[in-house]
């Protein structure tokens, strides 16, 4: 093996490479030219005195030596992010910009009822947010790529500190001009047999909407699954299916309820948990716990006709 060592940027673009799988992508995502990145993956290779990448016309896939190494890349990156972290929390009280990862389902439609007020509160706060699906979003806290995450109430790790924030209820929308459209709410029994739209399978909302179709003895339709609440939403106006759309995206964005009908299914609320997440080693644990409080306030303050804050 060469005397050199790796670089700490080089892990870096081999950490985001691993992830993308695609050169360009990689070099965008770290505001690189293409040709930088493979020059560094090149000299990394050779500094490792082994191949990283399989390099075809078809893609670029992770070699075998370079799954065995990323694991290691990882775990390094994020122990140089929490030094960091520390060592500015130390010079300079809390860090004051955070990376924060959100579901795309819920996201955009709780974010902006939220950071203008925890600007108010925190002016020296920043949030860095990207979106990505609640598995990911896991993974990637665990990584040190997220401070902190926004995610369903199903994390099971014991490298992860939560604090539960608010129960969102799905509502049932239909077509207009659908048989059962008219009522607020609908018999559970009624929908046996109906055609249910949800997102593709990556999305934790998919797995959820599979469950109550199991349930209910409804048909899940896979064939023409959403990339988005918005495709869901005007697949049920043309009438290809009926579907369950979370609250705060109904609060947010359904502004023509001539359109679809929105109800509810008697006696059987349907509702998904979310919750503020973050490594237990972070050293601005601390404050997690008290912005995980001050979004609840925020949330039971401007939202709470459409969801439940937890206590």
């Amino acid at each position: 093996m060469s005397p050199k060592r790796p670089s700490l940027r080089q892990l870096e673009y081999f950490s985001e490479l691993a992830q993308t799988l695609n050169f360009r992508k990689a070099a965008d995502r770290l505001n690189v030219s293409q040709p930088t990145l493979t020059a560094q993956i090149t000299t990394l290779e050779e500094v490792l005195g082994v191949t990283l990448f399989e390099r075809s016309r078809s893609g670029t896939l992770l070699s075998v030596q370079g799954r065995a190494l990323l694991p290691s890349a990882k775990q390094v990156l994020a122990s140089t992010r929490n030094f960091e972290e520390q060592a500015h929390e130390l010079a300079c009280g809390p860090a004051t910009t955070f990376r924060l990862g959100v579901p795309p389902t819920l996201g955009p439609y709780l974010l902006p009822n939220v950071l203008p007020e925890l600007h108010k509160t925190y002016d020296r706060l920043q949030l860095y947010v990207r979106e990505a699906s609640p598995r990911q979003l896991e993974q990637q806290l665990l990584s040190g790529e997220y401070d902190l995450i926004l995610a369903p109430l199903s994390i099971h790790s014991d490298e992860l500190a939560q604090t539960p924030l608010f129960i969102e209820p799905l509502k049932l929308v239909l077509p207009s001009d659908h048989p059962l459209a008219g009522a607020s709410e609908i018999l559970p029994e009624k929908l046996k047999g109906e055609s249910v739209l949800t997102l593709e399978e990556h999305h934790h909302f998919h797995r959820q909407v599979g469950e109550i179709c199991s349930k209910l003895g409804a048909r899940l339709l896979r064939d023409f699954e959403g990339t988005s609440l918005d495709t869901l939403r005007q697949m049920v106006v043309m009438g290809v299916g009926i579907a369950f759309l979370p609250g705060l995206y109904i609060h947010s964005e359904l502004h023509r309820p001539e359109a679809v009908q929105v109800c509810e299914l008697k006696d059987m609320p349907i509702v998904r948990q979310h919750t503020l997440a973050w490594r237990y080693t972070s050293p601005s644990r601390v404050f997690f716990r008290q912005l995980a409080q001050r979004i609840k306030d925020i949330v039971k303050q401007r939202l709470a006709t459409v969801v439940t804050v937890m206590e």
